[in-house]
C-alpha cells in the first residue's frame, strides 16, 4: 500500500472546508448572545440585590439606591434590620423601598431565599452588589439559581483590599446552586461551617 502525501496548503483547505458548517450553524448562536449582551447592558436592571456580610455593602447599596430612585432594594441577610434602616435613612433613601430578609445562612441561600419571590414580583434583571473578592462566587450562584426564573444580573463589585475566593469554592457553591435548581435543595449541610460561606 503507497501512502500518498499531503501538502500543507492541501490539509489546510479540507480543514477549512469541513469547519464551514459548523461555523455556520453557531453564528446565530453567537449573534443571539451578543444581542442579549447588548441588551442587558443597555437596559436597567428592575432592582438591586444587595449580598449581606459586610458593612461596606449596605453603606455602598444606599448610595447606590439614591442614584437609582426607582428600584426597590433587596438585602439578603446584611446588617441588622436597625443599623440597615439607619443607613438608608441617612443617605436619604425611602425605607418603603427596602425588602430585606434574613432566611440566607451562606451566599447559595442567599439567592435561593429570595429567587420566587424576585420573580413574582416581575422582577426580570438586577444589580448584584458584593464585595469584589466575593463577586466570582456569587455571580456563578446567581447565573445559577436567578437564571432558572429568568432573571438576568448585572454584577457591582465593591473595591476591597481582600484576595478573591478561591475558584474551588466557586465551583462547589456552583453545584450546591446546580442542585437547588434541580431538586430545591441547597445542599448547605454540605458546605464547611467558615465565614464567607
Amino acid at each position: 500500500m503507497r501512502l500518498r502525501a499531503v501538502s500543507p496548503n492541501q490539509y489546510h483547505r479540507k480543514s477549512r472546508r469541513r469547519s464551514f458548517p459548523w461555523l455556520l450553524l453557531l453564528t446565530p448562536i453567537v449573534l443571539w448572545m451578543g444581542v442579549r449582551s447588548a441588551r442587558l447592558y443597555f437596559e436597567q436592571p428592575d432592582a438591586i440585590l444587595v449580598l449581606g456580610g459586610a458593612e461596606e455593602r449596605e453603606i455602598f447599596s444606599a448610595k447606590f439606591a439614591k442614584q437609582h430612585p426607582n428600584l426597590p432594594v433587596w438585602i439578603s441577610s446584611g446588617a441588622p434590620r436597625e443599623y440597615a434602616e439607619r443607613v438608608f435613612t441617612k443617605t436619604g433613601v425611602s425605607l418603603q423601598r427596602l425588602h430585606l430578609d434574613y432566611e440566607a445562612v451562606d451566599t447559595v441561600t442567599n439567592f435561593t431565599s429570595i429567587a420566587d419571590r424576585l420573580r413574582q414580583q416581575n422582577i426580570r434583571s438586577v444589580y448584584l452588589i458584593t464585595s469584589d473578592y466575593h463577586m466570582r462566587r456569587a455571580q456563578i450562584i446567581g447565573e445559577i439559581v436567578l437564571g432558572s426564573r429568568g432573571i438576568n444580573i448585572r454584577p457591582i463589585a465593591i473595591p476591597s483590599n481582600q484576595s478573591e475566593e478561591s475558584l474551588s469554592k466557586a465551583v462547589r457553591d456552583g453545584g450546591r446552586a446546580l442542585l437547588w435548581v434541580t431538586t430545591g435543595r441547597t445542599g448547605a449541610s454540605l458546605a464547611p461551617a467558615s465565614k464567607g460561606n
